[in-house]
């Protein structure tokens, strides 16, 4: 295994994360007056799970615009964010997850806190990882449509109630500033700050919790990893079955049997570290996934 070019990629994907966070959450005065960035710019969406209540969001969430749309009496469709998931998606998949998503970057970052044992996935993780698509078809979509007030007005239930991402980079941030929103949280902030807190500390142990087992946008995109322009493909004449590249996921993916699963986030990892140089990543690579012509294709 290579370690000096999976250390390499590992940092030059570390380096994109933080540079994409600062350039998109870039609105330094918002910080400093404990109020949102309301420019142009809010109106156009962010790839990634960038919360349009963070002070310096120069851009909008995909998922609370989504949310806000169904969510509204006057709107049922959105033209602009249902086409920015498809473009989106169908370039690139959930390689937005692993290299464009601020709430991803804290993530990695927690789980290389030196403390205690490192788990990739928890126990039920078959099971589990479904529970993304629930909070996508139910709090992001089904709620909002259809649980509305006397004028036909629904609420944002994903962002209102569970996105850990709105607390952190912007209920903390707007609080510590503004005296008047310290006054008038409630409950409502309290419970959002105990779902916080808990993945904090989870992700200290486990790989992305909240990427594996809650994100709707990452669902979203999901859909999309076997069909992008942008996939993976294995060469089975090179591959040499050594099973590195699983070893060396940080979800643990079968790489060389299934290298577009829905789970996979394109960190590129598995790549950096094939001893032969088996995988490889590319735009347009054709129909196949696995590129056959070697006897380890019969095994």
């Amino acid at each position: 295994m290579d370690r000096k070019q999976g250390t390499k990629q590992g940092r030059l994907r570390l380096g994109v994360q933080m540079i994409f966070a600062a350039l998109t959450n870039g609105y330094v005065a918002g910080f400093l007056q404990g109020k949102i960035y309301q420019g142009t710019s809010k109106q156009l969406c962010l790839p990634g799970l960038n919360c349009y209540s963070c002070p310096g969001a120069l851009g909008a969430c995909p998922i609370g615009s989504l949310q806000a749309v169904l969510s509204s009496r006057n709107y049922g469709f959105s033209f602009y964010i249902v086409g920015f998931f498809l473009i989106i998606g169908a370039l690139v998949g959930r390689l937005v997850c692993g290299w464009l998503c601020p709430f991803g970057l804290v993530q990695d970052l927690l789980h290389r806190i030196p403390l205690g044992k490192k788990r990739k996935k928890l126990p039920g993780h078959g099971w589990l990882r479904w529970l993304k698509y629930g909070v996508l078809g139910i709090l992001v979509i089904l709620l909002p449509l259809f649980v509305v007030d006397e004028v036909g007005q629904g609420s944002p239930w994903f962002c209102e109630y569970l996105c850990p991402s709105g607390t952190l980079f912007g209920g903390w941030p707007l609080l510590l500033v503004n005296e008047g929103l310290r006054s008038v949280a409630g409950w409502l902030f309290a419970w959002k700050n105990l779902i916080l807190v808990a993945l904090i500390l989870l992700s200290v142990a486990v790989y992305r919790p909240f990427c594996q087992y809650f994100c709707p946008l990452g669902a979203v995109y999901s859909w999309f990893n076997k069909i992008s322009l942008y996939r993976y493909q294995v060469d089975l004449k090179s591959c040499v079955n050594c099973g590195i590249c699983q070893k060396s996921c940080p979800l643990d993916l079968p790489v060389f049997q299934i290298p577009n699963s829905g789970e996979c986030i394109r960190c590129g990892k598995c790549k950096a570290v094939c001893p032969t140089g088996a995988i490889q990543s590319r735009f347009f690579p054709g129909n196949n996934e696995i590129i056959k012509g070697s006897p380890l294709e019969r095994m």
